[in-house]
């Protein structure tokens, strides 16, 4: 499984990633909030350890971000105690959190803690392209551009869904049309040229 630490002390990286190791876990690095992003989008680890304190963009802003296109597992390090700043954390999604000075061990028991937590939750489908910039959730019928929900009527949604779901499909007009029968649809088979050029634009 694949971790990602992001800290701006290389002590704390070569130590964390030392007893990860020892773990099995394949181990990434980031030393700021910017390489943390990139790093979060292209290697996906099924896990994030996160210090709040970085030297460009605070890791709450990081794990802010990071929530507008992956539910990935993220636990906090901070040499912050006081109790609103591991509460605002916790708010903006993070999954548990340790107090500098820490023990490794104890780091990488709550890894395993929290990898086993995710891993025994229901995984909600999920169609995600581009890294996340556009999400479907097909049971609750819900679309996400950038994070933001995009309003759609049943018939887009319905399109969508389709085109998403076959991604190297060619599809006819007719074909879109039967997909789109029994939503109250009214119209002839160019109306889906309508709808298909409003989906474009949302």
């Amino acid at each position: 499984m694949k971790i990602l630490i992001v800290d701006d002390e290389t002590n704390i990286l070569e130590i964390v990633e030392a007893y990860l190791i020892t773990h099995n876990y394949q181990v990434f690095r980031a030393m700021d909030g910017e390489e943390a992003l990139r790093k979060a989008e292209t290697i996906v680890p099924d896990l994030i350890v996160l210090d709040l304190m970085l030297p460009d963009i605070s890791g709450l802003e990081v794990c802010q971000k990071i929530r507008e296109f992956s539910n990935v597992p993220i636990i906090m390090l901070t040499a912050k105690t006081a109790e609103q700043d591991i509460l605002k954390g916790l708010q903006l999604g993070a999954d548990d959190y340790v107090t500098k000075p820490f023990s490794p061990k104890e780091l990488v028991a709550r890894v395993e803690t929290v990898l086993r937590r995710a891993r025994s939750e229901p995984q909600e489908e999920k169609l995600s392209f581009e890294g996340g910039l556009l999400e479907i959730y097909p049971d609750r019928k819900q679309v996400l551009k950038k994070g933001v929900e995009v309003d759609l009527t049943p018939t887009e949604y319905a399109l969508l869904f389709l085109l998403a779901s076959h991604p190297k499909q060619l599809f006819s007009r007719d074909q879109l049309l039967d997909a789109v029968k029994g939503l109250d649809f009214d119209g002839t088979d160019r109306i889906i040229d309508t709808h298909i050029k409003n989906l474009r634009q949302k």
